[in-house]
């Protein structure tokens, strides 16, 4: 069996090194290359753009890493409306330089297809690349769906083809599928909370996830 480390909530020293995971976890996906097309300057713009969601995600939502920082989860609490990023247009339009617009292209067709109603969306699931494969990021979505069962609160996210057998076993369904232009499609996928009843009877069988997880891409 994997050995998943501890789970805790990311520190704000943690910025940095959370964007550049998920930089490196995202890098060869399909998504990854369509952004940003030139190889050699893909890793510093994908890592430039995620440090402006992941500090975003520390004052609107939760970040969960595992103690390592092999593995993270970025999420935000959309309750309620929540604003963009602070001076997002001009962050990003030095952070993506010629490749901004299609990061543009991206938010607004996912942001005009997200629900309106509250929920939990989770933005990004992002595990080192060698360690893929060993249940991190099982792990951290059993961990992020258990707190919002408690709540009653359903979440939303946005996944890549290869990714969405991990999700489809965690309950989140598929709403829509997007294909961006001459590029990759995203399917937008809701996951409905567990009833108490049914998340009682799933912890009580299922010893492989650790229950000291504290709180929250590939598997």
């Amino acid at each position: 069996m994997d050995v998943i480390p501890r789970i805790r909530s990311a520190r704000w020293a943690d910025k940095d090194p959370v964007a550049a995971l998920v930089a490196d976890a995202v890098y060869p996906t399909p998504l990854a290359q369509w952004l940003v097309p030139d190889p050699a300057a893909r890793r510093g713009v994908l890592a430039d753009v995620a440090a402006i969601w992941v500090e975003h995600a520390m004052f609107h939502g939760d970040i969960q890493v595992t103690d390592d920082l092999s593995a993270t989860a970025v999420a935000f609490h959309r309750y309620r409306p929540i604003p963009p990023p602070a001076n997002y247009q001009s962050r990003i339009d030095t952070a993506a330089g010629t490749h901004a617009q299609r990061f543009d292209i991206l938010d607004q067709l996912l942001t005009t297809q997200r629900p309106t109603g509250p929920h939990h969306h989770l933005a990004i699931l992002a595990v080192r690349p060698d360690e893929q494969r060993g249940g991190l990021g099982a792990a951290l979505l059993t961990h992020h769906e258990a707190r919002l069962d408690r709540i009653n609160l359903p979440a939303w996210t946005e996944t890549l083809p290869d990714t969405q057998d991990l999700y489809l076993r965690h309950r989140y369904l598929p709403r829509l599928t997007l294909t961006l232009p001459d590029g990759p499609t995203v399917t937008l996928m809701h996951r409905a909370p567990r009833p108490a009843h049914e998340s009682g009877r799933l912890n009580a069988t299922n010893p492989t996830v650790a229950p000291t997880l504290a709180r929250p891409v590939a598997p």
